[in-house]
């Protein structure tokens, strides 16, 4: 007997002797792109209609083959199966849910793909009808929350997330559509909290909820009163720990011979942390991800005490995770790569155990991500990751932890391979507040991005978190015990690469304003050292660096002056800098001579350290310095009017990948048939 294939809809034998015969499913698809109302002929159309396998590549190609014209001919229709789409999500049958769900997905992307050039409100009316359209989407809204509050099946609740990724990301702008007003109108923030709250949805479905949960966040927030920023904004304590499923397992890949160790983070989902296996680090970057903890962070101060909740770590063995049907995978795909999930249950009780938290996993993720600033996704990650961690350096609550001296982390931050400096050696890592971590991480990108495509903007940031963190310190006067000298010394290094490579960076950069910045960092430590530094030894230190490094500092001066004292652009930001090195130039005018004088008198060519430390010691007393304003203060953080032009990138940027890698067809018919094993 001939084999029978199937494809496109069509089933034929394979030696084509007869015309090829139809699905049926298919030939009542036919029947809906005629201008007859198909239930005319047969009144069970609909009901049948949904306990058919929908062929979702049939449905959306016949859709898309349709001109604008065509399509307004059968609006009747569309607007009818739309309806009858809604109306079956109320059924009892699972199946027939699934059908529509699945339905309703096809008729999105099919209209979607013809109203491309034209706005919202057509699409609208395409799939509902401007009439009908307020209630057709409140029951539509209606039936998806309660589909996933329900106890009901897990494969349900995710496809009526994709439907309403679908939704959400049917334009590029997201801002731009109109359907998203009745999801504003029919808030389903709820639904997406209990799904997060719930261990096993959360492992299911916390990725699809969060990015959803990002996108939504993201709805005309500078324009209108968006209900998912003021409910965000507002979750209290205890719920916020929901969140904490913005991050999957972190794979450390520095520890990876030490049988597969991992970093536990308690039930989370999303994939955030997957490492190459090449020598050099690799990360795959998740903006839809980042942007979410980036909105918790941000709108919610409640969320820092959840990136600060302590959890022990542990060695894990590898755990094949639940089947995962085959989808394609990228890097801001919304389908997660299948990787183990580690139960509440299976964490150590040893009180030896070292612990960690969610912010030490960023941390980690961050100094891999901003590594590599030369891809635009990279670049954006990076920038984002900055952007998270100046939030958590001007929140009061975030300093307080950071840095607590009863709260030690050893935090293990990627160090780029460099020629000039030695590996650390991990298991010498010391236990320090995590502050020194964040410090740490700002060094390392300072010293390991002085390059021809300079990262301006990363680097002003990355000031900006120091600076900050020095106000704190400054004003509780919070002694840390960090080697500042690594600050110092690679806060000099970036002035002696701006100026060596002046010409080609004022090309592209005011670095007059970086420069500025890192000036008064030493302002800061040279004004207010004596109120933070640990020892007063760390503040004689600080004027030896600035000492022996006095050329870099001279060199500057005489850059600025020169460019100040000309007619061009760069006038008025090179005299700041001109006016900001005073203190400098006063110390190193007036320690200079006392230190060769000291030397003649002593017939010492060249001082060690110490002496020279003994000569600063010792002429504190005849040091003049002036006393300059606004050191400690800093303008905050300010979204809407600084950041809203990169966010509309960034959010349209995801919603075309969410778009692009939505997979319908995640479940087979197979696995439905398997879970709804009976249909009465």
């Amino acid at each position: 007997m001939a084999q029978t294939e199937k494809k496109g809809g069509l089933l034929r034998k394979s030696s084509a002797s007869k015309k090829p015969l139809k699905e049926k499913v298919v030939l009542m698809y036919d029947e809906i792109f005629t201008t007859e109302d198909p239930s005319k002929s047969n009144p069970r159309f609909w009901e049948e209609l949904f306990l058919m396998k929908v062929n979702l590549e049939y449905l959306e190609g016949k859709l898309e083959a349709l001109d604008g014209e065509e399509l307004m001919k059968i609006k009747d229709n569309i607007n009818c199966l739309f309806q009858h789409c809604i109306q079956a999500l109320g059924e009892e049958h699972p199946i027939r849910v699934v059908n529509a769900l699945q339905t309703l997905c096809a008729l999105i992307r099919g209209v979607h793909q013809k109203n491309k050039s034209t706005s919202g409100f057509d699409i609208i009316n395409m799939l509902v009808g401007f009439d009908k359209a307020e209630l057709c989407m409140k029951n539509l809204m209606e039936s998806l929350d309660s589909l996933l509050c329900a106890e009901g099946s897990e494969s349900l609740k995710s496809l009526c997330l994709k439907l309403l990724l679908c939704l959400v990301t049917v334009t590029d702008n997201i801002s731009q559509n109109t359907i998203l007003e009745y999801v504003m109108i029919n808030s389903i923030f709820e639904a997406i909290l209990q799904i997060l709250s719930s261990p096993l949805s959360r492992r299911e479905h916390g990725y699809d909820a969060v990015v959803l949960l990002a996108l939504l966040v993201n709805y005309r927030k500078y324009e209108s009163v968006n209900p998912y920023i003021v409910k965000l904004s507002i979750v209290d304590d205890e719920a916020t720990f929901i969140l904490i499923s913005l991050f999957r397992q972190y794979k450390d890949k520095e520890e990876e011979h030490q049988s597969g160790f991992f970093s536990a983070l308690t039930n989370m989902v999303g994939s955030m942390f997957i490492a190459d296996a090449d020598e050099k680090i690799s990360v795959q970057t998740n903006e839809a991800i980042l942007l979410a903890l980036y909105e918790a962070v941000h709108l919610n101060r409640n969320f820092i005490t959840v990136l600060a909740q302590s959890h022990p770590e542990m060695g894990l063995m590898t755990t094949p995770a639940s089947p995962i049907p085959t989808t394609p995978v990228t890097p801001l795909g919304t389908t997660p790569p299948s990787s183990d999930v580690i139960s509440s249950a299976e964490l150590p009780l040893d009180a030896d155990v070292q612990t960690s938290n969610l912010l030490i996993t960023f941390l980690k993720y961050s100094s891999i991500v901003m590594q590599d600033t030369k891809d635009e996704h990279r670049l954006h990650s990076g920038k984002l990751c900055l952007i998270i961690l100046t939030c958590i350096a001007e929140d009061q609550y975030a300093n307080a932890f950071l840095h607590d001296d009863n709260m030690n982390f050893r935090v293990n931050l990627h160090r780029m391979p460099m020629r000039h400096r030695k590996k650390a050696a991990d298991k010498n890592l010391p236990c320090r507040p995590l502050v020194c971590a964040v410090l740490d991480l700002m060094v390392e990108f300072i010293v390991t991005h002085m390059m021809k495509e300079f990262p301006m903007d990363l680097y002003i940031r990355c000031i900006q978190i120091v600076h900050k963190l020095l106000c704190y310190q400054k004003k509780c006067r919070v002694r840390l015990h960090y080697t500042w000298r690594e600050l110092w010394s690679a806060l000099i290094n970036l002035l002696k690469f701006l100026m060596s490579n002046e010409t080609v960076l004022l090309a592209k950069h005011n670095i007059f304003t970086l420069a500025l910045m890192v000036v008064n960092l030493f302002n800061m430590f040279i004004t207010y050292g004596d109120t933070f530094l640990p020892t007063p030894s760390s503040y004689d230190e600080l004027y030896y660096e600035i000492i022996r490094m006095h050329q870099n500092f001279d060199n500057l001066y005489s850059m600025v002056l020169r460019i100040s004292t000309n007619a061009g652009q760069w006038k008025e930001p090179a005299s700041k800098v001109t006016h900001a090195l005073v203190n400098i130039r006063a110390i190193i005018n007036h320690f200079n001579p006392k230190i060769e004088s000291y030397a003649a008198v002593n017939h010492i060519s060249q001082l060690s350290e110490d002496q020279v430390l003994e000569v600063v010691r010792s002429n504190y007393d005849t040091l003049t310095l002036k006393l300059q304003d606004g050191l400690d203060q800093y303008e905050r953080y300010s979204e809407q009017h600084k950041e809203a032009a990169f966010f509309k990138e960034l959010v349209r940027s995801i919603s075309i990948n969410v778009r692009k890698n939505l997979a319908f067809n995640t479940l087979s018919q197979e696995l439905l048939l398997k879970e709804f094993s009976t249909i009465s």
